[in-house]
């Protein structure tokens, strides 16, 4: 089992998890495939798409755009895929928009449900 991190720009949020819905990797009906779908706001010091994107952080007293942590879990022959349809959906056009991380998890426990 893996668990994908992925820092996508904001703006971009929406289309990566439509994506990610629409590749048939998320299917209802097993513990097979992808779970936990974890979406959390980050401020980030990428460089901005455009000037509207950035603000100052008064608490890190620089420029930061936000950001989305996209987080899942998903089987070993899945990371390839997602990672793909990730990497497609999040592009901004820059040449750095962001990082994928994959991680191996050596234990997963459903609470109160079947362990994976």
């Amino acid at each position: 089992m893996k668990e994908i991190k992925a820092y996508v720009h904001s703006n971009r949020i929406a289309d990566v998890i439509a994506a990610i819905e629409e590749s048939g990797l998320m299917p209802s009906n097993t513990l097979l495939g992808v779970r936990n779908i974890n979406a959390t706001s980050v401020q980030s010091l990428l460089k901005p798409v455009d000037s509207a994107e950035q603000r100052y952080s008064l608490q890190l007293g620089e420029a930061v755009i936000d950001e989305v942590r996209l987080e899942l879990l998903c089987e070993d022959d899945q990371v390839e895929p997602l990672v793909a349809v990730i990497d497609r959906t999040a592009r901004t056009g820059q040449r750095l928009a962001g990082w994928i991380l994959v991680i191996d998890v050596s234990k997963a426990v459903a609470i109160g449900g079947p362990h994976v």
